[in-house]
């Protein structure tokens, strides 16, 4: 079985959370959209988790009933975003933050948090107070930088797709 460069792991899962962006922010639930392109929910729901990319004919649907280009679908480009960089997470509301930190597996938190400065670290830390940040680290062992910082996009990424704003 060929593994998944992280380039592509990450495009997959920023296409796969904007795919669920765009279906909120116009109002649809999965069986909706469904079946105004008629598909079945499961083929949405393999999008909007990264299990699936739409085919070409699929994209074209999508690109048709959002008003988008296929490429904006395939790499989105967020406007406005206030998180721009890993480090910008400090300024989120906690439970915002915690809601998307529960989309990624508690290794890659952690994986994340190997490359943060010591503020962020302890902010993961107490959002995630049910995990052991030492005893994982320790489990997980060396981490190549790229890796982390892949992690890191990625969060990024969730954060900026749903919308989040700092707080006041």
């Amino acid at each position: 079985m060929e593994k998944k460069g992280r380039a592509e792991v990450m495009n997959t899962f920023v296409i796969s959370k904007y795919l669920q962006f765009l279906r909120r922010k116009h109002g649809f639930t999965q069986e909706n959209l469904a079946r105004e392109l008629h598909l079945s929910r499961q083929a949405v729901s393999k999008w909007e988790t990264g299990a699936a990319l739409p085919d070409l004919d699929t994209l074209l649907k999508l690109s048709r009933f959002y008003g988008l280009t296929i490429n904006e679908i395939l790499e989105p480009r967020i406007q406005g975003a206030k998180v721009l960089e890993f480090e910008d997470i400090v300024k989120m509301d906690r439970h915002r933050l915690k809601e998307i930190l529960e989309e990624f597996e508690t290794e890659d938190v952690v994986k994340a948090s190997m490359g943060a400065s010591p503020a962020v670290y302890e902010l993961l830390q107490s959002i995630c107070a049910e995990v052991d940040f030492q005893k994982e680290r320790e489990r997980i062992g060396q981490v190549r930088m790229e890796e982390v910082e892949s992690i890191q996009k990625q969060m990024v990424a969730a954060v900026q797709l749903s919308g989040t704003e700092f707080e006041s």
